[in-house]
C-alpha cells in the first residue's frame, strides 16, 4: 500500500467528506491555507542579546524559511518593555514548504514527543483552524543534536478553509493529524 503525503490526503478529502457535509464541488471542501509558528522570546532576549539570533537560526533549520522578528505593540513599564522591542519570532509557511513541514510534523516530530498520546480535539476552534503548543523544539530532527541548554517551546496554528469545528476536525483527521483517542 502506497503511503500518501499530506498534500495527497488533502486533495482526497473532498471524496471522503462530500456525503457528510454535502459539498457540490471540490473547491467547497476544506484545504490547508497556511501554517504559522510563533515563538515568544519575551524579556529573556533583553538579558541575552544573541537569543533572538539563536531562535531565528534554529527556526530556519526547522522550517526551511527565515523567521521575522516581531516587536512589542506598546510599551509596558511593569515588564520593562518599550514599543518596538523584539518580543517574538514568527514564520508563516504556504505551498510546498507548508506540506513538507506538515509531513515532517505528523510523521517524525510529534511521535518523538515524550509520552505523546495525541493532540487534543479541543485545539480546533469554531472556525476550523487548529492551534497547539510544543514544549520543546528538540523533537524536530534538525535540532536534536544541538546544545540542549537553550530549549524553547513554540506555538503552531494550522489554518484551513473549514467553516466549522466539526468540518475542521474531520479534515485534520483525514490529512493525518494524530488526535487523542477518546
Amino acid at each position: 500500500m502506497k503511503h500518501l503525503t499530506v498534500k495527497e490526503k488533502s486533495a482526497e478529502s473532498f471524496a471522503k467528506m462530500k456525503d457528510t457535509f454535502h459539498y457540490k464541488s471540490a473547491s467547497a471542501s476544506p484545504k490547508m491555507q497556511k501554517v504559522i509558528i510563533n515563538i515568544g522570546t519575551g524579556t529573556y532576549s533583553k538579558k541575552n542579546k544573541d537569543f533572538n539570533n539563536l531562535i531565528l537560526d534554529r527556526l530556519s533549520k526547522i522550517t526551511g524559511q527565515k523567521g521575522a522578528l516581531r516587536g512589542a505593540k506598546k510599551s509596558i513599564a511593569a515588564f520593562k518593555i518599550r514599543q518596538g522591542d523584539p518580543v517574538g519570532v514568527v514564520v508563516t509557511m504556504r505551498g510546498k514548504r507548508m506540506y513538507a513541514f506538515l509531513e515532517k510534523l505528523f510523521n517524525v516530530a510529534l511521535p518523538r514527543t515524550k509520552d505523546f498520546r495525541g493532540i487534543s480535539r479541543k485545539s480546533v476552534d469554531d472556525i476550523g483552524n487548529m492551534t497547539f503548543g510544543i514544549k520543546e523544539h528538540t523533537i524536530f530532527p534538525e535540532t536534536a543534536d544541538e546544545d540542549i541548554k537553550d530549549v524553547f517551546g513554540l506555538a503552531m496554528t494550522l489554518t484551513s478553509t473549514a467553516k466549522s469545528k466539526k468540518e475542521g476536525l474531520a479534515f485534520f483527521e483525514l490529512i493525518g493529524m494524530p488526535f487523542k483517542k477518546e
